[in-house]
């Protein structure tokens, strides 16, 4: 199984420096989202106070153009402090510190999504939009191979593993376990967690969030496991198809509901906005991956509980479906509904921001309106 290098270094050596005071100083780690839309960076910075809000905190640059986000001759760019998180990995008072990126003229960054999402929800924040969102994950070594698969081969066939217990079924618990407790120490709405379909892979849940919390949470909860892989020497993939052939992708199920839809008689108002969707799916398929659909081509196959990436279906308690009514919402009429749809690489922002625009702004075409 291939490790990094850095994991064999002694943690109980280590331990032995964090456990030294830090007087009346913080360490605040800045972190944002980079110029693939998917990747996250991060620095650190000692304030001489420990922040109580995000006003507290100063903006910051960095070299945009070691982060495919600017050129070397007009490198700067700016941090503006977004969301503060507790810092698990140093521990109280230090903070994590989402960060929006803007260019040297403060326009926002290419893959700075968080912008255009926030000011989405201000103009629908009177039907309180909550969102959980269904992180899959893949455990990978750092050659790229399945963690815990054998080196030339494979594991027994998909079945066992879903929710499975056994040193056979669950690879790599102890990395979720981690994560788990750790997104709990930092004030992450994480609400469950499971292994998945195919061995190494798992899932966590982030939600019920409002508005532009979703994607602030869910982006914290991802940087988060990349430290936590980091420190066990190991690798969290997105991909939304880690392993090619009969095995399962990778999503990231968007449940979504309004105010209206939670209340009495509430379905109507989850069929109208699937009526909707259905007319913009080429619009949603562009938003669901940072690629703009080409990624989601190798995952929305119509196999392995997907639907093709070029039709649009929904149905109760199916799986197969572009959106899923759970069973107990059709019995109940009212709920949330599920889009399928959105890749494990997908941009929250991107995701959330699409479904407003399109099931309460009422948005029709391939291309957003400009508020």
């Amino acid at each position: 199984m291939a490790v990094s290098a850095s994991a064999s270094l002694s943690k109980a050596v280590k331990k032995q420096y964090m456990e030294l005071p830090q007087g009346d100083k913080v360490q605040a780690m800045y972190i944002w989202i980079d110029g693939t839309g998917e990747g996250l960076r991060c620095k650190t910075r000692t304030l001489d106070f420990e922040p109580k809000s995000i006003e507290d905190l100063p903006e910051w640059n960095f070299d945009g153009s070691s982060t495919y986000q600017s050129e070397g001759s007009n490198s700067d760019m700016y941090l503006i402090p977004a969301a503060m998180f507790r810092d698990p990995f140093r521990q109280d008072p230090n903070k994590l510190v989402l960060c929006e990126v803007m260019k040297y003229n403060r326009k926002p960054a290419e893959t700075n999504l968080r912008i255009t999402c926030k000011k989405v929800m201000d103009m629908v924040e009177d039907q309180h939009p909550w969102f959980g969102m269904e992180q899959e994950y893949t455990i990978l070594g750092t050659d790229g191979h399945p963690f815990g698969w054998p080196s030339n081969g494979f594991p027994g066939p998909q079945g066992p593993y879903y929710c499975g217990v056994g040193a056979d079924k669950a690879y790599g618990r102890d990395i979720v376990e981690a994560h788990y407790r750790a997104c709990l120490y930092a004030g992450v709405q994480i609400c469950g967690t499971n292994a998945e379909v195919m061995p190494a892979q798992w899932e966590f849940q982030v939600g019920p969030c409002e508005g532009i919390n979703m994607g602030d949470h869910l982006w914290v909860a991802r940087f988060i496991l990349h430290r936590v892989c980091e420190d066990f020497g190991v690798v969290a993939s997105f991909d939304p198809k880690p392993i090619p052939g009969n095995w399962n992708g990778a999503g990231c199920h968007t449940n979504f509901s309004t105010k209206e839809m939670r209340e009495d008689g509430g379905l109507k108002a989850i069929e109208d906005s699937i009526e909707k969707l259905g007319k913009r799916h080429r619009y949603h398929i562009r938003a669901y991956d940072p690629k703009g659909g080409l990624d989601n081509a190798r995952r929305l196959t119509g196999h392995h509980e997907t639907s093709n990436i070029n039709e649009f279906s929904a149905g109760v308690a199916n799986r197969g479906a572009s959106i899923r009514i759970p069973r107990n919402v059709g019995q109940e009429k009212k709920g949330y509904f599920e889009d399928r749809r959105p890749s494990a690489n997908c941009d929250p922002y991107g995701v959330t921001e699409a479904l407003i625009r399109t099931c309460l702004l009422s948005e029709e075409g391939d291309e957003p309106a400009d508020y």
